[in-house]
């Protein structure tokens, strides 16, 4: 993450949201409740923590995902091999997903957190010091293993925390922080250049730092290790098909974005410098425009909101290819991340709203899993399409994925029935 892919200690939800939360769990095993009551406070420290913690990710891999793929290229590997590069991380975030719920079960949420951000420092060290494609293969695995953990518990952290009164604007806010320091990682290494392996380095400073910044924080989600252990996707998607749709849509977006993007600018025409300006200006959109998607979550239908960041997405999506050489471009550019970025803000606020400690986690236990398909099949399909049909694959897909979306939130707008009740 995306993301975006953002506290104060959890002052408990009253007593009547507590039995309705323990009446959903012996009902179902993914239950749609009304709205919970809203938490008295926040413990803002903790809020600015967990949020830079998990933002230190997104500047970390803003830089090494764009070096990576750029190092393949300089080493002759084709579209498809830079896509297969860019969609394994996909399967360490399934793996993740699956076992989050009993290690934070059995750790803790913070203790969990920190660890797997140490493993990540590890394992990106490792690629300045391994540099071969195949080890490569498996320490992407192990980085998507471990930051996922990271994003599911961080997110579920953040929503639990914030009132529903600001949560649209503080959602978004975390979501603001993360596109920025996605926007920062290409401009960085731009800035640094590609040839050695400062970037890598810079990364591993980056998590080492977001464990530092979770020392001594409390309030994180109580988690039981059942609830949360990932099972019940189907229902998940089945109960919330367009959320599912959005999340992986978005997930296809961010990491086709900081891997593919640069490769398809090169593959137009542009230099170096200018593909990788491209990749800037898409995040910029991402992140200018959250924050005040958020504060209209707040003032207007969210459902609605979701919807018309779907058209957004796919009007942009078609403007790109034959606008691409001319200076409409950058304008459509910014469209394209706001509107791609927007889809997966107002999936969170929608999840946040309706849910609390392990039905949260289990939902973004579910979000993640969603991510991973989404970071599988984007680059994947992206990168073959791309080699084999179209120069123009990325953005043709991105299209329709949104024409689908905008389908799925027509005929089934998220929680229209627990509302409607």
């Amino acid at each position: 993450g995306r993301s975006a892919v953002v506290f104060s200690g959890f002052m408990g939800a009253p007593e009547s949201a507590r039995q309705v939360g323990f009446l959903e769990r012996q009902t179902s095993q993914f239950s749609i409740g009304r709205p919970l009551a809203q938490e008295r406070g926040m413990r803002w420290a903790t809020y600015s923590a967990v949020c830079l913690a998990v933002i230190s990710i997104g500047l970390a891999l803003g830089v090494t995902l764009p070096l990576v793929s750029l190092r393949l290229e300089s080493w002759g590997y084709g579209s498809f091999a830079i896509g297969v590069m860019a969609a394994t991380p996909a399967v360490g975030v399934l793996l993740g997903a699956s076992i989050t719920g009993r290690l934070a079960a059995h750790f803790g949420t913070t203790r969990l957190m920190q660890a797997c951000l140490l493993a990540g420092a590890l394992s990106v060290g490792l690629l300045a010091v391994l540099q071969s494609y195949p080890v490569w293969l498996i320490l992407r695995l192990l980085i998507g293993v471990a930051l996922t953990m990271v994003f599911i518990l961080g997110e579920s952290w953040i929503n639990q925390l914030v009132v529903d009164a600001w949560r649209g604007r503080l959602v978004a806010l975390y979501g603001t922080g993360y596109a920025l320091s996605q926007l920062c990682g290409p401009l960085l290494l731009s800035a640094i250049g590609i040839e050695g392996d400062q970037g890598f380095w810079l990364s591993v400073l980056l998590l080492l730092g977001g464990v530092w910044l979770l020392l001594g924080r409390t309030g994180a989600p109580q988690v039981d290790a059942d609830s949360a252990s990932g099972k019940g996707l189907l229902a998940f998607c089945g109960q919330l098909p367009a959320i599912a749709w959005a999340v992986m849509l978005f997930a296809a977006f961010e990491s086709m974005t900081l891997t593919l993007l640069p490769i398809y600018g090169l593959q137009q025409g542009f230099d170096q410098r200018h593909a990788l300006l491209i990749v800037s200006v898409v995040v910029v959109g991402d992140a200018a425009l959250q924050l005040p998607l958020g504060v209209l979550a707040d003032h207007m239908s969210r459902r609605l909101l979701f919807a018309g960041c779907g058209l957004v997405l796919l009007v942009a999506s078609l403007a790109i290819p034959p606008l691409l050489h001319g200076a409409a471009i950058w304008p459509v550019l910014i469209l394209f991340g706001a509107s791609a970025g927007g889809l997966f803000t107002l999936a969170l606020i929608l999840i946040g709203e309706r849910f609390r400690d392990d039905q949260l986690v289990r939902a973004n236990a579910h979000v993640a899993q969603l991510w991973g398909i989404g970071c599988l099949l984007g680059p994947l399909l992206t990168g073959a399409a791309s080699q084999w049909l179209s120069g123009h694959a990325l953005p043709l897909l991105m299209a329709l994925g949104a024409a689908a979306f905008i389908v799925l939130v027509w005929r089934y707008p998220p929680f229209a029935d627990s509302a409607a009740a």
